[in-house]
């Protein structure tokens, strides 16, 4: 592949931790074999996640310094619910520091015992807040996205006929209807606009709200440009303005494609339930032109939401992305195909047969990764999303996958080249890596805080 230019210049670094293995084996057995327990200092690779994690522009920073601190009626505010209507088109713009206290805000209004909510594939914090309201996910991604290795263009597709029949069979227990663009619990794959307005379609039809999780519009909408014909000479912002308007709402978080540390929003057409909102939000937030955060963030999201539509930026964004995944094939490592917009995911089942679901193989190779150049990644399968069903056996999600998530405008191309060597280091020695058994969950999210040892056998 050619060189990847990144579309911007370096005007402020940071040094990385470069440690021995040795000294990653003590701070792995000390985090209890949990990645997300390690100090940052012990890192050199962190793909944790891409949430929060961006380097911002100057014209970001800049922006910040204008923040008008008013509790009430900030200018800041003012400027950022414009950016965001104009984007959107929704009626009503709630800020909160992140996606998940806007995801908690509208479940916590909208869903009760016996609630069912479709989606493609619901995230992790989506999915805790529902049930913890007392109310289901259910996941109906279309059937290639379990093919990792097919080059099937949009796997974030929902299943429109199985939508359809979801609900008809469950009406009046359904009380939105949502699609997370990109998927990202599957792979990071788009949605076409086509599925985006069949399914939209389908859920006004039946009287449902439809909301989108809207953290990877950009990406999602880049996509669309490259893979649908027909779409291929709209601008990506145009492409993005349509499918807010194909729903009636979306939680966003900032941190991914608002390009900032900090900072979210809930955007609703409905006025009852905005209003509910905004009162719940001044209880646990903030007052509603703050919302949880502060003037300088809402500054510089209103910025990023411009930024993250340049067409050069996204352009390299994704060659990155698939820049890595190509890399990691090329070393033996299978990976979900296509690449996705905003990590590469290796599909751990595959590459590790000899662990079975219930010892963890993500979260086994996870560790590895960390052992053999201090890669630190994310789980995504059996610890994120496998349960115990009623009578107490281990039920494994459809897929074990390890995310390696790259933060926004942080790493440079020789930065991926030694990742993909660390990843070769680790294909020589796969049929060496052992499982894992958690020896501790919490009742909700247990990723964040499970602890394991390395399995007895």
């Amino acid at each position: 592949m050619p060189v990847i230019i990144e579309p911007f210049r370096i005007k402020v670094v940071e040094p990385i931790a470069l440690l021995s293995r040795e000294e990653r084996e003590r701070h792995l057995a000390a985090a209890d074999y949990n990645l997300f327990a390690l100090p940052a200092e012990a890192v050199t690779f962190d793909l944790l996640t891409d949430s929060g994690t961006v380097a911002m522009s100057a014209a970001q920073w800049g922006a910040m310094m204008v923040g008008d601190e008013s509790y009430a009626g900030s200018r800041s505010y003012y400027r950022f619910e414009k950016v965001v209507k104009d984007l959107t088109g929704y009626r009503h713009i709630i800020p909160v520091h992140q996606g998940r206290a806007a995801e908690r805000i509208l479940f916590h209004l909208t869903v009760g015992a016996g609630s069912i909510l479709p989606s493609n594939t619901h995230f992790d914090t989506t999915r805790a807040n529902i049930e913890y309201g007392g109310g289901q996910a259910e996941d109906l991604v279309v059937e290639e996205a379990a093919q990792t290795a097919s080059e099937y263009p949009f796997k974030g597709n929902i299943d429109l006929q199985r939508l359809d029949d979801f609900c008809r069979r469950n009406i009046g227990r359904i009380p939105s209807g949502m699609l997370t663009i990109t998927n990202n619990a599957g792979g990071g794959q788009p949605a076409s606009l086509e599925n985006i307005r069949g399914c939209s379609r389908i859920l006004r039809s039946h009287g449902i709200p439809f909301i989108l999780d809207a953290c990877r519009f950009a990406e999602n909408a880049y996509f669309i440009k490259l893979r649908e014909p027909e779409h291929a000479s709209r601008s990506v912002a145009d492409i993005a303005r349509e499918i807010f308007r194909l729903a009636d709402g979306c939680t966003f978080s900032g941190k991914k494609d608002g390009l900032v540390n900090m900072g979210g929003f809930l955007a609703l057409n409905d006025d009852s339930l905005a209003s509910e909102a905004r009162n719940l939000l001044i209880l646990t937030e903030g007052f509603p032109t703050y919302g949880g955060c502060a003037a300088r963030d809402l500054e510089a999201l209103a910025v990023g939401l411009q930024e993250v539509l340049d067409e050069a930026y996204l352009g390299y964004r994704l060659a990155t992305v698939r820049y890595l995944a190509d890399g990691l094939t090329q070393c033996g490592i299978p990976t979900v195909r296509p690449p996705g917009g905003h990590a590469v995911f290796i599909d751990a089942r595959k590459f590790l047969p000899h662990i079975p679901a219930r010892q963890y193989p993500g979260q086994s190779l996870a560790c590895e990764l960390y052992l053999s150049g201090g890669i630190r990644s994310c789980e995504i399968g059996s610890v994120m999303f496998g349960r115990q069903d009623d009578a107490g056996r281990f039920v494994e999600p459809p897929l074990d996958l390890v995310r390696l998530a790259l933060p926004r405008r942080a790493y440079t191309q020789s930065h991926v080249d030694r990742i993909i060597e660390i990843g070769g280091e680790v294909a020589v020695r796969k049929d060496q890596i052992r499982g894992l058994d958690m020896t501790y969950s919490p009742p909700f999210l247990r990723h964040f805080t499970a602890r394991f040892r390395p399995a007895s056998r």
